[in-house]
């Protein structure tokens, strides 16, 4: 098992610990557990880059902190991260819709599609705001008879969605190993059929598809918005988040520019998601 580096910031407000995560997420950091005015963050030993990470937080402040004062680390030691998870994970829940829980929880009632998700390892990623977002604008579809890449898949969760809510076929994709392993593991859980998962890093030959799903960080959606244009059909609808509010006007300048028009979506706690359909399709939300 990897050793891991932990770091702690002090951060000045809410604000600022959802940008912080946001920008070490796309520098390899793979976990974050938040505290009043304090941030944890994770990274596999292998992949710790003190340099950038002092940059990411110098370009986020003011001059006025510089060196060691930034943050604090220390190893992390291999441990049972599922039992840490556990302690203090709370199931997520898209009011009567859908509900994303883990198997030491009891099923939820009176929801549509209750979803039994346990991740092989993490640390609370904070990241709720996003997935809440994107089930919601979801539930804005029909994806009966649908097909749908679900891109960089992580546990699965939207992918055996689709599935649950009558996709024909689901292609989920990532580049993690310990992700792959996961989502297939969730897929068994759900009983869900239809869905495709493969280890991939390109999008090269997979075909195109009625709904793209795309729940990663801003630097992915930004290299890979042109393909997956090129992977959307022409009345198709790209869903994504991951980014935060402050980020809206890049993507809005590179979905123009890759052909893209950009839809309104959601913001929730300094996290947005947005909706994406092709310049010459008239687009397939409900309220469209």
């Amino acid at each position: 098992m990897n050793r891991y580096i932990q770091i702690t910031i002090e951060t000045k407000d809410e604000t600022e610990s959802d940008i912080l995560v946001a920008r070490l997420s796309q520098a390899g950091f793979e976990g974050f557990e938040e505290e009043q005015k304090k941030l944890h963050a994770f990274i596999p030993e292998s992949f710790y880059n003190s340099a950038l990470l002092k940059k990411i937080i110098s370009e986020l402040r003011a001059a006025t902190e510089t060196g060691d004062k930034l943050f604090s680390t220390r190893i992390i030691e291999p441990r049972n991260w599922n039992a840490d998870w556990e302690k203090g994970f709370d199931p997520v829940v898209v009011e009567d819709f859908c509900a994303i829980r883990a198997h030491f929880h009891e099923p939820i009632p009176g929801i549509l599609y209750d979803l039994n998700i346990t991740p092989k390892m993490s640390f609370g990623t904070g990241h709720h705001a996003t997935t809440y977002m994107m089930i919601t604008l979801m539930r804005e579809l029909d994806f009966r008879g649908k097909t749908v890449l679900d891109f960089g898949t992580g546990t699965g969760v939207l992918a055996i969605l689709s599935a649950k809510m009558g996709a024909s076929m689901v292609l989920a994709i990532d580049s993690d190993d310990w992700s792959i392993e996961n989502a297939l593991e969730n897929i068994a859980v759900n009983k869900v059929e239809n869905i495709r998962i493969e280890l991939r890093d390109s999008l090269e030959g997979i075909g195109r598809f009625d709904i793209i799903l795309a729940n990663i960080n801003l630097r992915v959606i930004l290299e890979n918005m042109e393909i997956l244009r090129q992977h959307l059909n022409l009345s198709g609808v790209f869903i994504g988040s991951g980014v935060l509010v402050s980020d809206q006007e890049r993507i809005r300048i590179k979905a123009v520019s890759a052909g893209f028009d950009l839809l309104p979506g959601m913001t929730k706690d300094n996290w947005m998601s947005f909706r994406l359909k092709n310049q010459e399709s008239p687009g397939a939300f409900k309220q469209d």
